[in-house]
């Protein structure tokens, strides 16, 4: 892994617009603006035991407590501190960096962009898509959990599939691995997704609260 790595440079560019938005700028992440995003990712990394809170729904209050302490710094100092991870956080890592972050940052970077007056999809390079696609393919089986459905995907650039959840006749998500991975971290600021299959269970799946 380099520092070239999708991972890495959507962490980059997501400081980059953080700092451009300002901290009051809204983001895709209910009510939280983009301090309250940067202080997210600074837990998720650095806190433990907030870290816990953000994955175990009881346990929230951990998470919601080490962001206000996090908060009372400065911003500036915050994206700074965000935009090149601690070698003593594993995400720090290669191969932790690739798997956890690749989809975190895509996912996190995208709800600042999408949040704003005019946004427009990106246009990544097949490599990258391709390596949002490994990313989903693994963290998509507990992201489509809530809705209990067979769910599968289909890659519209490649024509590649995936089982997420599997199933006889499942509700079947097909776009950009990029769309893809937005629609299945709970986002629905999507362009480009088509959905087929029995149509409760596509219904079920839209208006489920997927994602972490």
């Amino acid at each position: 892994m380099t520092r070239h790595s999708l991972a890495r440079r959507e962490r980059h560019d997501l400081c980059d617009l953080a700092l451009a938005l300002g901290e009051d700028a809204d983001t895709l992440c209910g009510t939280w603006d983009a301090k309250d995003l940067v202080a997210h990712l600074l837990v998720r990394e650095h806190r433990p035991l907030g870290a816990i809170g953000i994955v175990v729904p009881p346990l929230a209050g951990l998470a919601e407590r080490e962001m206000a302490r996090v908060r009372r710094r400065d911003f500036a100092v915050l994206v700074e501190r965000l935009r090149d991870p601690s070698l003593l956080t594993p995400y720090a890592l290669p191969g932790v960096e690739e798997l956890l972050n690749t989809a975190e940052y895509f996912v996190h970077h995208e709800d600042l962009r999408r949040a704003q007056a005019g946004w427009e999809p990106r246009v990544l390079d097949p490599t990258d898509e391709s390596r949002l696609w490994a990313a989903i393919k693994v963290a998509g089986r507990g992201l489509v959990r809530p809705a209990g459905v067979p769910v599968r995907i289909e890659r519209t650039d490649t024509g590649a599939t995936a089982t997420l959840r599997r199933g006889a006749d499942p509700a079947v998500v097909s776009g950009l691995p990029s769309e893809i991975a937005f629609f299945l971290f709970g986002r629905d600021a999507v362009r480009g997704l088509s959905f087929s299959g029995p149509q409760e269970r596509v219904a079920k799946l839209r208006r489920s609260d997927l994602g972490i």
